[in-house]
């Protein structure tokens, strides 16, 4: 049965994950993009540990993420990337409220993002704006967008 406790997002830098919360984190991430989309990429790049990277996630009661994105720092601004939603816990909005956490997190920053084309709907929503052609990446239709000026 779903908890009835508010999800709070949480934010966390690599060095201050724990090995069980990390753990559960990547296997989200895994569980999606490279099972479910079936994408064999190096899913764990090297960005993850960078110390202004950003891990952002809302977890159940147990502390299992139901959803996650990350933002990492560039010198042009932000990037948010790696968004994604477990697939029990989609249709619930939580992709958007991690986008609010997130951008709440980067007032008057450029903020970039490498949208999938089915999901541009919901940066819109948020302020991104095409910035770019439609490209595939790894098999996905994938749309460059970019948030310029606070919502």
């Amino acid at each position: 049965m779903p908890s009835s406790s508010p999800l709070i997002p949480r934010t966390a830098r690599f060095a201050d994950l724990d090995a069980p919360t990390l753990y559960a984190l990547l296997r989200l991430r895994v569980d999606v993009f490279v099972v479910e989309q079936e994408c064999a990429y190096p899913e764990l790049d090297g960005r993850d540990t960078d110390p202004t990277t950003r891990h952002v996630w809302l977890g159940d009661a147990d502390g299992a993420p139901l959803a996650y994105l990350r933002v990492l720092r560039e010198p042009e601004g932000a990037r948010i990337g790696r968004v994604v939603t477990a697939p029990a816990a989609r249709g619930r909005g939580l992709a958007a409220r991690l986008l609010v956490a997130a951008l709440d997190e980067l007032p008057g920053e450029v903020v970039r993002l490498a949208a999938q084309t089915h999901a541009t709907g919901l940066y819109e929503w948020h302020g991104f704006t095409p910035d770019g052609p439609e490209f595939l990446e790894d098999g996905i239709a994938h749309l460059p967008m970019i948030r310029r000026v606070p919502r």
